[in-house]
């Protein structure tokens, strides 16, 4: 009985040393998945900064010495040493200044009919599904919907508030997406906390829904107009100018912006002309930065309020 007993044992003892010895190599290899994943994003991390770096660093090196006063102060010309960005800088303001009240205003009031008001049945899932689906629609395919839509039928020809109408619908489906997810966001305890004072539901969006989203939708206004300032496609399929000698004074007028005129710059023979598109890609930047400078203080203005 007591060989028996300490047979039992060592086989006890024998299967407590396997599932520690299973157990080591499953946390083991749990460790080694987790340096793995580490290493993948950082090395993916430092492949995207390692690009941006470089392509910085040669845009800054060919460009910052033609960065003058009398850049900004000329219009383009054939003549490299005459040529400035004037005219494609004022074009890419106003087209970006009535951009971004059109998109922000109709895709904030779409979202929350989507979220607020609309039945959630098929209908309303299949204007969201084609919503969503749109925000990956080619650029292109939104130039020839301006084309059509805003220059041909609504006569407004190649001017500044076709461009910025068509440059609205591109990147209105980014801020309604992004729109709605912040207003769902939202806990639903504090609409029915307002609800419970007497509020009504557009008092109850406007003081308790709209505040507490602002934030997420600022962001989404963020990224959709950082892409609409960079784009040149649907600009060049409603007819903007690539030679503009004059700067813009109303919206009806023809205009060019800083990427068309980057692009056309690139497409010139003479060294010099890349070198003034190089300058004119740290304006595109500083454009840029400073109109998301402005969105992200509005965000954290908002994110601070009590």
């Amino acid at each position: 009985m007591r060989g028996d007993s300490i047979s039992e044992s060592r086989n006890i003892s024998a299967n407590d040393q396997g599932s520690a010895n299973k157990e080591r190599r499953r946390v083991g290899f749990r460790r080694f998945k987790n340096r793995l994943a580490f290493g993948l994003f950082f090395l993916s991390t430092l492949f995207g900064i390692v690009v941006l770096a470089v392509l910085l660093i040669d845009v800054f090196r060919d460009g910052a010495a033609w960065i003058t006063p009398h850049f900004f102060e000329n219009f383009a010309s054939r003549l490299p040493e005459r040529a400035g960005i004037k005219a494609a800088l004022w074009g890419s303001i106003w087209v970006i200044g009535l951009t971004t009240p059109i998109t922000f205003i109709l895709g904030v009031a779409t979202s929350i009919y989507l979220e607020e008001y609309a039945r959630k049945n098929w209908f309303s899932r299949l204007i969201q599904l084609n919503i969503s689906n749109l925000a990956g629609v080619p650029s292109i395919v939104f130039g020839i919907l301006g084309l059509t839509l805003f220059v041909r039928e609504f006569g407004l020809g190649p001017s500044i508030l076709a461009g910025a109408f068509t440059m609205s619908l591109l990147v209105l489906p980014i801020v309604i997406v992004a729109s709605r997810e912040a207003i769902v966001s939202v806990p639903q305890a504090l609409r029915n906390a307002s609800y419970a004072m007497g509020a009504t539901r557009w008092q109850t969006i406007q003081k308790v829904v709209l505040p507490y989203a602002m934030p997420g939708i600022l962001t989404g206004t963020i990224l959709a107009l950082s892409r609409a300032i960079g784009e040149t496609a649907p600009l060049i399929m409603i007819g903007a100018a690539t030679y503009v000698a004059f700067t813009p004074e109303n919206v009806l007028d023809s205009f060019t912006v800083l990427p068309i005129q980057i692009y056309s710059w690139v497409g010139q023979p003479k060294e010099e002309f890349q070198f003034l598109a190089a300058a004119g890609i740290i304006v595109l930047l500083g454009v840029l930065l400073s109109m998301n400078a402005i969105a992200i203080y509005l965000r954290n203005k908002f994110q601070q309020k009590p």
